[in-house]
């Protein structure tokens, strides 16, 4: 029988393999996905961070999507290549996420034993709309991710997750690397692009 730590361990383990293979642009990652995300779906409820344990729910749907994406998405349905969004694609997206997480947050915070609700809420709303961009290809997903990382050590070490927390650590490291080599990829399928490009 698995115990707790046995668990979050195994969750680790797969989430880390999730981003490896993510980074090279492999679909193998999104079964990693799938498995790691129904774990945590159980270790999140155990702990009251009952948006994160909602949020991996949404993950393991994202992860079929996902896998369907980059095997058969795309215009010649041979797979998604990397894309980028524009200034208002990203406008959007961000008011979105403030919206969720006040709304959500409020209302965690107004009615159940949540912990760090606004936080919990944050991260839970941005990773929903990065988890889609993933899915999707689009470069800067990277960049969110270093973001939501951040917010996501400081919360689960409040919660006592610590392999989960050096697990965050890890990925904000591999975020900054996938990252670029995402941005190399696409300079290389796009040679109307420049290397002086912002993103």
């Amino acid at each position: 029988m698995f115990s707790f730590f046995d668990l979050e361990s195994l969750a680790v383990v797969l989430a880390i393999a999730y981003l490896l293979l993510a980074m090279k642009e492999s679909s193998l990652c999104w079964y990693c996905a799938f498995i790691s995300t129904a774990i945590y779906v159980y270790i999140f409820g155990d702990v009251s961070l009952y948006m994160e344990s909602a949020l991996n729910i949404y993950y393991m749907a994202m992860a079929v999507y996902g896998w369907y994406q980059w095997r058969l998405g795309g215009d010649n349905s041979t797979g998604r290549a990397i894309c980028r969004w524009g200034v208002e694609q990203h406008a959007i997206a961000l008011l979105l996420i403030l919206a969720g997480t006040l709304l959500s947050g409020y209302l965690l915070a107004a009615n159940t034993d949540a912990k760090l609700p606004y936080l919990d809420s944050f991260t839970t709303w941005a990773s929903i709309l990065t988890t889609l961009m993933v899915a999707r290809k689009v470069l800067e997903n990277w960049l969110y991710w270093m973001v939501i990382n951040s917010v996501s050590i400081f919360m689960f070490i409040d919660r006592e997750l610590y392999q989960t927390a050096a697990m965050l650590g890890l990925y904000l490291v591999l975020s900054i690397i996938g990252y670029l080599a995402w941005r190399k990829s696409y300079f290389n399928h796009n040679p109307e692009a420049t290397a002086a490009d912002p993103v």
